[in-house]
């Protein structure tokens, strides 16, 4: 009896197949399938990375890239915190060490991916006449801007290359501090602030203000981006795929026309 159950259901699903009366969903191949990854970097990276999206999009179908912008410190924190971040570029390597100290980053996806160098910057239209980082203590430069220490590497360098310097008292008065590296460029383009302190990839991309003085880098931390994949990633093969990318030549070429020096 059991046998005559099984053949006729087995019949009646032929049957209905054949006859368009059952519809057999398939799984989506995997070209059809979706995922988005969240890349948390440093500020001074955006222009560089948003010229990579969709080179990167397009090798990769089916993987969308979103990201977030900000200082390495904040988004490190948010990173502890639990934020849903993908992969995480930092302007420094503290930032990626608290993050490896936690055990929250795959290890073996970490690498210096860049380097950059500081350079003092002034409006376009500034008369003082600034051609070194000493000339800061003059009487005539009220405001510097930089990034705060605390939270934002390149003030982090900044305040580094004061002291090694010894002008730090001398301007401690004047300085004003930013959020990020973009807002000291945004004080500094605005006439704000007469001088500032920031990434030559900053100074290089935009017109507004210009170089007068670069860092000698024996005057601070050496400035490496280190990346890595989050351990809490939602897809760590599509995130895995990205450092990869960044790390292809032809990636590394795009970061050399923005100003960044590869690392090792």
């Amino acid at each position: 009896m059991k046998k005559r159950v099984i053949a006729f259901f087995s019949s009646l699903l032929v049957t209905l197949i054949l006859s368009g009366g059952l519809n057999i969903v398939s799984p989506l191949p995997a070209e059809a399938r979706s995922t988005t990854l969240l890349i948390g970097a440093a500020a001074s990276l955006q222009n560089a990375l948003e010229e990579l999206d969709p080179i990167f999009e397009k090798a990769n179908s089916g993987v969308a890239v979103n990201y977030n912008f900000a200082a390495s410190g904040p988004l490190q924190q948010q990173i502890a915190q639990g934020a849903p971040v993908d992969v995480f570029i930092s302007a420094a390597t503290l930032q990626m060490d608290k993050l490896q100290n936690e055990n929250l980053i795959l290890n073996d996806t970490r690498h210096n991916l860049l380097t950059n160098n500081l350079v003092l910057i002034v409006p376009n239209n500034s008369a003082l006449g600034l051609t070194n980082f000493r000339q800061l203590t003059n009487s005539n430069v009220r405001k510097i801007a930089i990034g705060e220490p605390r939270s934002v590497p390149a003030g982090r360098y900044a305040a580094e290359l004061f002291s090694k310097l010894g002008i730090t008292e001398q301007v401690r008065s004047k300085l004003v501090y930013g959020n990020s590296v973009r807002s000291v460029l945004g004080a500094v383009e605005s006439g704000n602030a007469d001088a500032g302190v920031v990434y030559v990839t900053d100074a290089k991309m935009d017109d507004r203000v210009k170089q007068v003085a670069t860092a000698p880098s024996n005057l601070h931390s050496p400035i490496v981006y280190p990346i890595a994949v989050i351990k809490a990633s939602r897809d760590p093969q599509s995130a895995r795929a990205y450092v990869q990318f960044l790390r292809n030549r032809q990636a590394q070429d795009i970061f050399k026309k923005y100003g960044f020096g590869i690392a090792d």
